[in-house]
């Protein structure tokens, strides 16, 4: 039963995760945040939907915003992945690479949008 949970779960912030990615590169970021935030509700814990917060609002424009909830999903979550990416990437002054949407993106190398 807790496989089956986890699974979902999983399987749900991935497709929160997909969906971002493809919201944001329409640069729909009203559609982001309101998947973001209803995702917030459903999983107060997962760092996944702080990252992705994160992501919509550096691309917005609001740094200081994005670090706070990067540094948020770090917080839940140290070991996951694209926190640590993220804050690593948008913490320098001289960016390289793209930013991680999902935890499959930082383990294989992939930067998920630097077209975005």
């Amino acid at each position: 039963m807790m496989t089956q949970e986890l699974t979902s779960r999983d399987m749900q912030l991935q497709a929160l995760c997909d969906g971002v990615r493809k919201y944001a590169k329409a640069r729909d970021f009203q559609k982001c945040a309101a998947m973001i935030c209803q995702a917030m509700g459903k999983f107060p814990n997962a760092p996944e939907p702080h990252n992705l917060l994160g992501i919509v609002m550096e691309k917005e424009g609001d740094h200081v915003g994005a670090m706070r909830h990067f540094r948020a999903a770090y917080a839940l979550d140290p070991t996951y992945l694209p926190a640590r990416q993220n804050l690593d990437h948008y913490g320098t002054f001289y960016s390289r690479g793209g930013c991680a949407y999902a935890e499959i993106q930082s383990k294989s190398g992939f930067s998920g949008t630097a077209a975005v």
